[in-house]
């Protein structure tokens, strides 16, 4: 059902267009390539279960987790869909 201006179907667009915007912003910050031995910030060793299951894995857990404390939240809002950026 469309409201307004909008098509049918312009709903799940949008909802669907915001679930591809974060998987590919997920997807581009998993590491890749061959993991490290070592911490690239305090230097502490990374366990061989830890670079076996994640690939590419660059930092130990606590620096890891200290990191994604650090991280800022993304906005989950779709502003391809939104009215008032197709006023600005």
């Amino acid at each position: 059902m469309a409201g307004g201006w909008s098509k049918d179907g312009a709903v799940q667009e949008q909802i669907d267009s915001t679930i591809e915007d974060a998987l590919e912003r997920a997807r581009s910050e998993l590491p890749s390539g061959e993991s490290l031995a070592y911490c690239e910030e305090c230097g502490e060793a990374i366990p061989q279960a830890r670079r076996e299951a994640i690939k590419g894995v660059r930092l130990c857990i606590a620096c890891q987790s200290e990191r994604d404390k650090q991280r800022t939240a993304v906005s989950g809002y779709n502003r391809r869909g939104s009215k008032d950026s197709q006023l600005r």
